[in-house]
């Protein structure tokens, strides 16, 4: 027999075409959380101003190396003094003069205020580095909700097709019955109406799984594709307690951690305005070659390498309010500190709690999503006998799609919840084997 039979034909034409209306390719969980880390605005704020501190890290260094200056000049002078008198110009004279100076300072004490520039620097590098975690902690958690989001409207639009083709389904027979003259007009108007509320309810979901879908595009930066659904975190991520998990949160969050990299920032701005309290050393070095000075005709060259110390002792209180502003700002970054860490610790116990009351409320949930489905078939073979009326058929599938609707509801709100803690320990794209980006790293530069 030939081996291209018209039903191998059939088979291999409908492959080709299921192959052409796929996806072009699949994305898990982990695949939209790194592409989130990788393009999302957010993130790319914070990575952007780690990077800028670095740079500040920098600047400030500076301060401990020498610094050197050019000067040249040329122009006309004029000059009346008594080196012009003593030459003879009792009413001044008129010079071409040329000036050409190099000069090197190299500060030695600066009552610590360099020192203490690059302290403060080197905190916020720690801030934002924290910061740029925490705020990759926050969207891949948003990541996730997106695409747990649009897997659950996805399940609840299949559900309310089922539901819609059983409500077609009855509504065939109830039709048959009544054209044959056997079967109740108001049997054919309330299954008219329950297929009516179902299709309401059909284009319902997908007006939700659309806007699931535009969230999902906004957050990871690309339309939703095949999606897979996700294993739940195992339970022993979850300490016994909420709070062991507050302080595993206290302990790891970055946010938190970022706040207190702030507190030492200001610590270190206070110390820097401190330091004008002190008087200042330098070593100056410097050479000139210089013509016409002063009225004085000639070459007016000089070489010199001098300490100098310079100390202000009245600047108009200046100094002493500098560093009172530094001190409220010190504790200002301290309450802030307070502040976040009153949050970190209600958010994980928020999210401690809901964890467990989807956990507890989940088997509940499956028992009546399949006790109605069993209940939904005893009837459906029980009408058919005429032993249930329609109205009993048409409940029990309406608390079948109730049940299951529910199911899926309560299923993805309890994997949520668990990503969620994750999130709040500072532990999510580990978890995930996702890297933050390198910015997020203190050691990165």
């Amino acid at each position: 027999m030939n081996a291209w039979t018209p039903l191998k034909k059939t088979a291999i034409a409908a492959a080709i075409s299921a192959a052409l209306t796929l996806p072009a390719y699949a994305q898990s969980l982990k695949d939209a959380v790194e592409m989130t880390i990788k393009t999302n605005p957010d993130i790319l704020v914070e990575s952007s101003q780690r990077l800028a501190n670095d740079e500040a890290v920098k600047v400030a260094r500076g301060g401990f190396f020498p610094k050197v200056d050019l000067l040249a000049g040329t122009g006309h002078e004029w000059s009346d003094n008594t080196s012009t008198k003593a030459a003879g110009y009792n009413d001044g004279r008129w010079l071409r003069r040329h000036e050409a100076q190099v000069t090197l300072t190299q500060m030695l004490f600066d009552g610590f205020g360099v020192s203490s520039e690059v302290g403060r620097n080197k905190a916020r590098v720690e801030s934002a580095a924290y910061k740029t975690l925490g705020t990759s902690e926050a969207v891949a958690l948003r990541a996730i909700e997106a695409y747990l989001n649009t897997l659950r409207n996805r399940e609840l639009v299949e559900i309310t097709k089922t539901n819609l083709d059983a409500h077609l389904k009855v509504q065939d027979q109830i039709r048959i019955r009544s054209d044959g003259g056997v079967g109740r007009k108001s049997d054919l108007e309330q299954i008219d109406a329950r297929v009516g509320l179902a299709r309401a309810n059909l284009v319902s979901t997908q007006a939700a799984l659309r806007d699931a879908e535009t969230t999902f595009l906004r957050i990871i930066g690309a339309k939703p594709a095949t999606l897979a659904r996700p294993t739940a975190p195992d339970a022993t991520l979850v300490p016994r307690s909420a709070d062991e998990t507050v302080t595993t949160a206290i302990e790891n969050h970055p946010i938190l951690k970022s706040a207190h990299a702030d507190v030492k920032a200001t610590e270190q701005q206070r110390e820097a305005a401190k330091s004008f309290l002190y008087p200042r050393l330098d070593l100056e070095m410097g050479a000139g070659n210089n013509r016409n000075l002063d009225g004085i005709r000639g070459e007016n060259d000089e070489r010199y390498a001098m300490l100098r110390m310079r100390w202000n002792i009245f600047k108009g209180g200046s100094d002493v309010a500098r560093i009172e502003e530094t001190t409220h700002l010190m504790r200002e970054a301290t309450e802030v500190k307070n502040r976040t860490q009153r949050q970190v610790e209600e958010s994980t116990r928020l999210s401690y709690n809901a964890l467990q009351s989807a956990s507890e409320r989940l088997p509940a949930l499956r028992e009546h999503a399949e006790k109605s489905a069993a209940t939904r078939d005893s009837y459906a073979r029980q009408f058919n006998l005429g032993q249930r009326t329609l109205l009993d058929l048409l409940d029990s599938e309406n608390e079948t799609f109730t049940a299951s609707s529910n199911l899926i509801n309560g299923s993805y709100l309890e994997l949520f919840a668990r990503y969620r803690l994750l999130a709040d320990m500072g532990q999510l794209l580990s978890y995930l084997g996702v890297a933050p980006p390198e910015e997020a790293n203190l050691a990165a530069k």
